[in-house]
């Protein structure tokens, strides 16, 4: 299964030079978390999701209409292709640890955005003689990786009851 077969198409993005305030607008336009940030160029330069919107406006004492997508995005950026096996977007995924990928063409030009959610939807449980082409099991072993590293770890004190 390729990641256009599932991808969505024409997804919402902002600019570098677009406020905190417009992409949260986006985001709930789009019923997303998660919006690609476009350069100048046309091309992929980052990602900015709901939770830097939200740490970026309680960390800093200004209104989301002064602080810039450029200020809090990640530029630590990981993206597909829309003809990449969905295995490999999902390896990309474990390995960059998030949920979301833009997808892109060969030139930088994002085509799309492939989610967790995308893949667990297609997935399929694996039964006796039957081996599907993305099992449930490896989305959810995946997703578990991801988050892996997300869980606070709580340490009880000695004697605490």
């Amino acid at each position: 299964m390729k990641v256009k077969e599932i991808m969505m198409g024409t997804p919402y993005y902002c600019q570098l030079d677009t406020n905190l305030g417009s992409a949260t607008e986006l985001m709930w336009v789009g019923n997303c978390g998660f919006l690609p940030v476009m350069g100048a160029n046309g091309k992929l330069v980052g990602v900015v999701t709901d939770r830097d919107v939200c740490i970026a406006l309680g960390t800093r004492n200004r209104p989301a209409g002064e602080v810039t997508i450029a200020e809090v995005m990640s530029n630590r950026l990981f993206a597909c292709s829309p003809d990449d096996d969905v295995h490999i977007a999902l390896e990309t995924m474990k390995e960059g640890g998030v949920r979301r990928l833009p997808v892109t063409s060969q030139t930088g030009i994002l085509v799309g955005v492939i989610s967790m959610d995308d893949l667990l939807v297609r997935a399929e449980s694996a039964g006796i003689g039957k081996r599907p082409e993305l099992s449930t099991e490896e989305v959810v072993k995946a997703y578990r990786a991801i988050d892996k590293r997300r869980v606070p770890q709580i340490v009880l004190a000695r004697g605490a009851a």
